[in-house]
């Protein structure tokens, strides 16, 4: 998958360069072609064997959402789309699941019988998980009447496909996006709002996120034996900043690509870290992910509207389902139930104490349970997430900073960590020409400007001699970053 993330030179520099051309030279009619021609071939340069995988996803759903829009039954149409859901969902488990369940199966009955060796883990589709999920809210918001069927197979290809969130989002349903699928004017400053909120992202990827996560795979790549409870500490905090502008870089790519091909699609985060309760966290949070939930699984539920202890139980029933859907492992499942019981604790008594708290309290019990979460996510093993929150306690024996992370804690480290937890607020939002015209759920309340921010963002000369030399500064600083490191992974692609 190297060849496909948006942070690597041959993307920056050939593929999207050639389809911008392409698709701005072509007549209106064949825009879509264009597109849909780039994202095919942008999935099959990291996945050939499963490019015919994604097709047949594309055939499949097109065909079943016609047939829900044309059946006159609600009984009938609702088989359809029982039907199409299930076939989606087998293919998602088949492919992320099915290693991980005959394992536990083979395990929990090893005694009675002899199985031989493990099943072989079954490659797993690069960004199965995201499109599955477009999939389905397709064909459920036909069914629910908010969208009307796609006539034109090459229209719900681009839709499934399109490749500034193909890989790893955001979650786009459908009917957020079903006119701009079929006609979209674009202009100057849309489209360079839509570098700046790329290069902004690229930056977020390679400027903070990547050197934090070095110190943070090396903190956990420590045997527990070794990790003092300083060296865990840093490294959870390095991993809890890393994750943030990995992913939310990775939107701000997606969004911003998105509206260079003339797409405005909805924001992903929402400055989670400033949140002061799980509830709030989770308002701000992979937005997407947390709004597709809510409105295709906990409100059919029952939602807020079930009994209190229901709600606690379809609270847990979704982040169990939440922690799946990022892995198949115990880790993540622990992580989903741990949210899931946070969140239904705070559902209760415990909820009103903890929104009565200071607010400097309230945000640091936030912070730390999101970091105990993070400690789950991020471990290969519950063992190894026990051993690393044994360090974290402050019971461990090692003293100092291990050999392999030693290296790693550098004169620039302590300016990064303080640049990651500053940007991680909204202090330096007005950097961003669209501020003011972002797209949130109404759910997710909108954090604005410090008073600074208001008072410079007057769309004055000041303000846009300094945005015009930002974004070339920091495009500069990228380039560099990409020219002499070598460590640039994407988390969110294996999901």
């Amino acid at each position: 998958m190297e060849g496909v993330i948006f942070s690597s030179a041959i993307f920056l520099f050939v593929f999207l360069p050639i389809v911008l051309v392409l698709y701005y030279l072509s007549d209106y009619r064949f825009r879509n072609v264009i597109l849909f021609a780039a994202s095919l071939f942008f999935y099959a340069w990291g996945e050939p064997g499963y490019v015919f995988l994604m097709i047949l996803s594309i055939l499949l759903n097109w065909f079943t959402g016609i047939l829900i829009d044309r059946v006159k039954s609600r009984r009938v149409a609702f088989l359809i789309l029982s039907a199409g859901v299930t076939i989606n969902i087998i293919i998602l488990v088949y492919f992320k699941y099915f290693t991980f369940f005959a394992s536990v199966i083979i395990s929990a009955l090893s005694g009675l019988y002899d199985f031989g060796d493990q099943p072989e883990a079954i490659p797993l589709p690069a960004g199965i998980s995201f499109f599955t999920f477009h999939a389905i809210s397709y064909i459920v918001d036909i069914y629910r009447g908010q969208a009307g069927a796609i006539r034109n197979p090459l229209t719900m290809g681009l839709y499934i496909s399109l490749f500034p969130q193909l890989v790893a989002g955001p979650i786009i349903r459908f009917h957020d996006i079903a006119e701009q699928l079929k006609l979209r004017v674009n202009s100057y400053e849309r489209f360079g709002s839509g570098i700046e909120r790329f290069v902004f992202g690229l930056a977020k990827k390679l400027l903070i996120a990547n050197p934090l996560g070095q110190v943070a795979d090396a903190a956990f790549a420590t045997a527990a034996a070794d990790l003092s409870t300083p060296t865990a500490w840093l490294g959870i905090t390095c991993y809890t900043l890393q994750i943030y502008f990995d992913f939310s870089g990775y939107s701000d790519m997606a969004i911003g690509l998105g509206r260079m091909f003339g797409f405005e699609f909805p924001e992903n985060f929402n400055y989670p870290y400033i949140s002061r309760s799980v509830r709030e966290f989770w308002r701000r949070w992979h937005i997407s992910l947390s709004t597709w939930f809510r409105d295709y699984l906990y409100i059919p539920l029952g939602g807020s509207r079930a009994s209190k202890a229901t709600m606690r139980i379809n609270l847990i029933i979704v982040f169990l389902l939440c922690g799946l859907w990022h892995g198949a492992s115990w880790n993540f499942l622990v992580w989903g139930a741990f949210h899931g019981a946070l969140l239904s604790l705070e559902r209760g008594p415990f909820g009103s104490f903890q929104a009565r708290l200071p607010r400097p309290l309230a945000h640091a019990y936030t912070i730390f349970m999101v970091m105990i979460g993070w400690v789950f996510f991020k471990a290969d093993t519950l063992s190894h997430a026990v051993g690393f929150l044994h360090a974290m306690s402050g019971l461990s024996d090692a003293v100092g900073i291990a050999g392999d992370i030693a290296p790693l804690v550098t004169p620039k480290l302590p300016f990064v960590i303080a640049a990651g937890v500053l940007l991680s607020t909204p202090i330096a939002t007005f950097w961003a020409r669209d501020w003011r015209t972002r797209r949130f759920p109404s759910h997710s309340k909108e954090p604005y400007p410090s008073p600074l921010g208001e008072w410079l963002d007057k769309d004055g000369p000041p303000i846009f001699l300094a945005r015009a030399l930002l974004v070339p500064i920091l495009f500069a600083l990228c380039v560099s970053e990409l020219a002499s490191a070598t460590y640039n992974p994407f988390i969110y692609f294996r999901f």
